[in-house]
Parts: C-alpha cells; structure tokens; sequence
C-alpha cells in the first residue's frame, strides 16, 4: 500500500471529478433550488477509482475527493445569486469577463479563509462537522472491511432506494404539511429525510433542541401567535420572522469575531505576517493580505462595484465564512445566499453600488461560503483520518477554480439556450436567487433585526449555541421539524441504550442513512444536468 497522499493521479481524477459534479450542482441548484452536499458520494467514487488503480490509501483517497467534491459549493454560491439579475431585469448585459472575477474572487477567499481558519474551526473548537465525520467513518469502516461494513451499506443502501422513490419515482411525498398552519405563511410539518435525521442524530440533542426552539419562537410564537393575538398582519410576520432570523446569524457572526476570532488573532492569522515561521497553521499565509488588496482592486475596475463596496465585500467574506464554518460545524446546513444578503446589504449602506453590483456583492460572498462550508467537512473528515491538511488544501485549490471556471461557462451555457425569461420561471425556479433579489431593496423589519443580532453577540459570547436558533427561526419549519427527529433519536438511544453508540453503530447507521440520500440525490442531479445537455 501507498503512503503518498498528494498524487498526480489523485489531482487528475479529483479534477475531472470537479467538472462533471461542478456541471451537475449548477443544474440542480436552478431547476430545484439546492444542491445536496457531495462528500459522501465523492468519498465512495475517490475510493473505486483510486483502488482500482491500486496501491492507494486513505489519505490519498480523502486529498482526491477533497479536489471532486470542491467545485460542487462554488457552483451553489454562483446558482443561488447571479439569476436574480436577469429576474429583475432580463435585458442586463453581464459579461463573461465580469462573471469571472466575481466566481474566482469569491473562490480565491474561500481558499485563504479555509487555510486560516482549519485549525480553530476544526481543532480548538473541535466542531461535529456531520458531513465529516460520517465521510471518515465510510472510508474507515470500508476500508478494514469489518462486520460493521454490512450496517453502513445496508443503511446507505435503505436512504438511497428511500430517496429514489422520493425524487424520481415521486411514490413517497417529500414534506408532509399542515394545510392550517399554511393559512399563516408556516411551513409546519416534516421532511422525510433520512440525511436530515442522520445529522440530527450526529449532532446530538443538545444543539438540535435549540435549533427547534428556533423553530418554535418563529412560527409558533411569529408567524401564527403573533398573529392571532392581532399584534401584526402575516406579511409582517414574515418580515419579522425572516428579518429576526437574520439577524442571529449576523450576531452569531460578530460573537464569533469578537469572543473567537478577535482573541486568537495571532494563531489565526499569524501566518499572513510571519516571515519564516508557520505559527500554528499548515501553509505559510503570507501573500494572503497582497491577494485581497489585488482582489479590492479588480473588483472596483472590473465590475465597478467602487473602492467602498469592494473593500466591505472582503471585509464581509472574513466575517460570513467564519460563520459559515460555524453553521456547517453545528448544523450540516449552510445558507450561503443569506451571508450574500448580509454582505450585500451593508455594501449598499455604506455605498452607492447599482442593483447588478450588488448582486455580485452576494455572489462572492455566497461562493467564499459555499467553498468554504464545503471543505470545512473534508478538512474533518481528514482530521479524523490524520491526513496532511496542505495536501488538501492544494487539492481544494485545483478543485475550486477548476469549479469556478466550468459553473460561470455552465450559467453562460444555460443563458443562451434557454434566455433570461427562463430564471425564475417553472424551468429554473431558482428560488434562492430570487430571495436575493427581494433583498436588493433592504432588510425588511430593522427592529427585528437590530434585536437578533445583539441578542445572538450576546447569546454566543455566554456559549449559547445561537446560530442553530437562528436557522431555525429562519428556515421553513419543516427542516427543524425532521433535524430534531435525528436528536430525539440520539437522546433515546443514549439514555436506554448507552453501548449502541459507544460502539460507534449509532454514527455508523446515520452515515450510510446520510450518505445513501446524498449518493442519490447527486446522481439524480447528473441526470437532470445529462437531460438539459442532451
């Protein structure tokens, strides 16, 4: 067996790998408005090819699909942003070359900011990263070929026919909801899906009950208390419920600035000043402050979105892939068309950027987070399995721009074969997209917002898990609803029986569950990527 874990081989594969789930996530994520994370189905693919082409190991296995699966995100953060331009206006003119600078922009950030901050994310605050730890548990159990083999496939094997029954046979419905909760704008109910539950489950009861006490304060207490106690009208409280959500994660953010990030700056950030020494991290940073001056730059030439604007983008992809990273540490999710909005909003406070710019204002957020989010998982997973975070980190580098180049050609593509009427219509709903342009106009209740984010600065500083309360505030209910189903879950099994998860079968069953419906739902997006193609 190899113990090389940087290859030429694994960098060609993860390359080519990068383009077709690249193409495939764009796709998916304008025809059904997500994009489902690619770790595990990458992981399995990395471990195939690489052993048939023999003498590989586990490592080198985790640096390729650290390369496949990076494109996937970038292709998300591009998907859930550009199109509302052409929503709001489908004679705008954006160019290739304007495209370009905001999706490689926004990769170039989502490189640096992993590197800085692997080590606190992953290491000191030692957060679950679901995604992770059930892609290392995969390669892990796969690879000494245990009895506990025949559990994570039977699982996987279980989501997968599940899933497919769901999205392509459409024989299982995917929500079930509360037709009388509707009537007040609350998306209450379940959905059926195994991966949510697995997270839940991985995370474990503690954070996922705060995320449904979320949940609770914005459509129990918001969408339908608040309005029949007369205290507002249901367009109100959505504005409340949206606007307060909001503005816990952007608290969540400025907690972790100033109680995490702040206080360890020198071990975060240390390598960007230090000559010869690495300090605490992998790679020396120190051409990371000329590459964001260069980026301010072009951004101000190229897509004129002006000196203030530009500066602040950057800014804002500091604070939002912090938080990022917070969110898909603590959550498995992560709402990167939201920390676009965040961003995008306060350039257009302290500016006078044009409606295009803003959107390319979000776009780059969206994608540094998106990658960012991403990688953090493989940054775990790799953790757990003592693989070199440089070789990583090199192999995200050539997945990420790769991913970048091929998702603006890809929207090009789509642009011109279907034209611009086609976003947001029944052909590409693009649902995020067009939340970001509702958004262009401003945040929709201030006071909620401005109570969110001191409440969750607050929250977090005292070790409250804010942001999990935060998505669930925001998200549809029926997201919470099925994540703290994987909680209760984790909190019986601990309680009556212990030795289940000591075991480890616990996280065993709830990654091939997790990574079954993942597996499927990539393949399914290949296919609906294939049909448009073809």
């Amino acid at each position: 067996m190899s113990d090389k874990q940087l290859t030429v081989r694994g960098l060609v594969i993860g390359a080519f790998g990068s383009i077709i789930l690249t193409m495939s996530s764009m796709f998916i994520a304008l025809k059904l408005s997500s994009v489902p994370w690619p770790i595990m189905f990458v992981v399995l693919v990395s471990m195939f090819i690489l052993k048939l082409c023999g003498k590989t190991n586990l490592q080198e296995i985790n640096v390729t699909q650290t390369a496949m699966s990076a494109g996937a995100m970038v292709a998300g953060g591009l998907a859930f942003t550009i199109p509302g331009i052409w929503m709001l206006n489908p004679e705008a003119d954006v160019s290739l070359a304007d495209l370009l600078v905001v999706t490689l922009g926004g990769v170039i950030l989502g490189l640096i900011f992993t590197a800085l901050f692997r080590k606190y994310f992953i290491e000191t605050k030692q957060l679950p990263f679901a995604m992770g730890q059930a892609a290392a548990a995969t390669l892990e159990v796969s690879d000494k070929g245990s009895g506990k083999v025949a559990m994570l496939f039977v699982s996987m094997l279980a989501a997968g026919i599940f899933t497919y029954l769901r999205d392509w046979k459409m024989k299982i419905t995917s929500t079930i909801l509360s037709a009388k909760a509707s009537m007040y704008g609350s998306a209450m109910g379940i959905w059926l899906s195994p991966m949510l539950i697995s997270i839940g489950y991985i995370i474990g009861p503690v954070v996922i009950g705060v995320w449904f006490l979320g949940a609770i304060i914005g459509d129990v207490g918001i969408l339908i208390g608040g309005v029949e106690l007369g205290l507002w009208d249901s367009g109100t409280a959505l504005d409340i419920k949206s606007s307060l959500g909001i503005g816990l994660m952007v608290g969540t953010g400025v907690g972790i600035l100033v109680k995490g990030i702040i206080p360890k700056a020198k071990d975060i950030f240390g390598s960007m000043f230090i000559k010869d020494n690495l300090g605490d991290n992998f790679i020396n940073m120190r051409w990371a402050p000329v590459i964001m001056i260069i980026l301010a730059f072009v951004f101000t030439v190229v897509t004129d979105m002006g000196v203030a604007a530009s500066v602040i983008t950057i800014l804002g992809a500091w604070l939002t892939t912090s938080m990022s990273a917070q969110c898909v540490g603590q959550s498995g999710i992560n709402p990167m068309e939201i920390f676009g909005i965040i961003i995008l909003i306060a350039a257009k406070a302290v500016s006078h950027i044009g409606e295009m710019e803003a959107f390319f204002v979000a776009a780059v957020v969206a994608v540094a987070c998106g990658l960012v989010g991403d990688v953090m998982n493989d940054f775990k997973a790799g953790h757990m399995l003592k693989t070199d975070p440089k070789a990583q980190w090199i192999a995200e580098v050539v997945g990420g721009i790769i991913g970048g180049i091929v998702s603006v050609c890809i929207l090009f593509v789509i642009l011109s074969a279907y034209g611009p009427e086609a976003f947001g219509s029944d052909m590409f709903p693009a649902a995020q997209a067009s939340a970001v342009a509702a958004m262009v106009g401003g945040i929709a209740h201030i006071p909620a917002f401005v109570i969110g984010l001191v409440l969750a600065t607050i929250l977090y500083c005292v070790n409250f898990p804010v942001i999990t309360l935060g998505l669930g505030v925001y998200l549809p209910f029926y997201l919470s609803a099925t994540a703290a189903i994987g909680g209760i879950i984790r909190f019986i099994t601990d309680k009556l029986v212990p030795g289940f998860e000591k075991d480890g079968k616990g996280t065993i069953i709830a990654s091939g569950l997790l990574g079954g419906e993942s597996i499927v739902g990539v393949i399914i997006a290949m296919y609906y990527a294939y049909q448009i193609i073809s």
